[in-house]
């Protein structure tokens, strides 16, 4: 893994996305110049001492954000309790901290690793779960028609099965769902995961 996975993870972005990651990149590695970059969950991450310190993941409409120590680091209460990440749904580098505010955080997030403090969600694990998302019943009836779709969902761990659940009830528009359902189908009787175009990268 190396910075040339993230270049090439950025190149494949959404055009609103690029300056985004290109400035929340540009933010963790000038506050600390020794931090690793890597690819956890197809994603970007960023790394220090062999540890998670934040990552970043770009999606259709938006893009996620979030410290591994979450509120810890940003004093936000309600971070990591849905998939948005410590900034929520991001869809303009205008939303971003300053500089200044990144560079304190990174800074925290690092004492908080020399300092062996463990993450709330290892801390805590299992005691605040996310919360279950609904099957939608079109989904659901068309893994019913399909034994290998089905068995590949049910062979998913949680988090991949959500990474489809959450990509299928996001449509706005039936017609977006039932393309989406369709897609999900074939990826599913495949084995895949939904984001597994990047899994290889």
């Amino acid at each position: 893994m190396s910075a040339a996975e993230i270049d090439a993870y950025i190149a494949r972005a959404q055009p609103f996305a690029r300056p985004i990651l290109q400035s929340l990149r540009a933010r963790i590695c000038g506050a600390l110049p020794e931090v690793e970059q890597t690819l956890k969950w197809s994603a970007p991450a960023f790394l220090y001492r062999g540890k998670i310190l934040c990552n970043m993941a770009a999606f259709k409409a938006h893009v996620t954000f979030g410290f591994w120590h979450g509120a810890m680091v940003t004093g936000g209460s309600a971070a990591r309790m849905t998939a948005m990440g410590d900034l929520g749904r991001i869809t303009s580098a205008d939303q971003l901290p300053d500089a200044a505010t990144m560079a304190a955080w990174v800074d925290k997030a690092r004492q908080l690793i020399d300092d062996g403090v463990k993450p709330p969600h290892v801390e805590g694990r299992g005691k605040h779960p996310k919360p279950a998302l609904e099957m939608v019943p079109a989904f659901r009836k068309a893994l019913d028609a399909s034994g290998a779709a089905k068995a590949g969902y049910a062979a998913l761990p949680p988090s991949a099965q959500r990474d489809y659940l959450e990509w299928i009830a996001d449509a706005k528009r039936d017609e977006t769902r039932d393309r989406r359902i369709a897609q999900a189908i074939e990826w599913l009787a495949e084995g895949k995961r939904r984001n597994w175009k990047y899994e290889t990268c």
